[in-house]
């Protein structure tokens, strides 16, 4: 009996919680570069929308 509790040394609740934890760390990275990488390309395609806007009445202006 007591060689089938020695041999039970696994994992304890405390070490799946921490590899759990860190697994998502090493997830959470490049989902937060993903996420920035787009946030970064939208807010760059709306500002050059903005600009062709501004740049059209500008031109509708001095045609007047």
């Amino acid at each position: 009996m007591y060689l089938f509790t020695s041999a039970q040394a696994g994992f304890n609740a405390g070490d799946i919680i921490f590899s759990l934890i860190m697994f998502g760390f090493l997830l959470l990275f490049p989902a937060v570069i993903i996420i920035l990488f787009f946030i970064f390309k939208r807010r760059n395609d709306r500002l050059k929308r903005v600009e062709e806007k501004l740049d059209q009445l500008l031109a509708d202006e001095n045609r007047d």
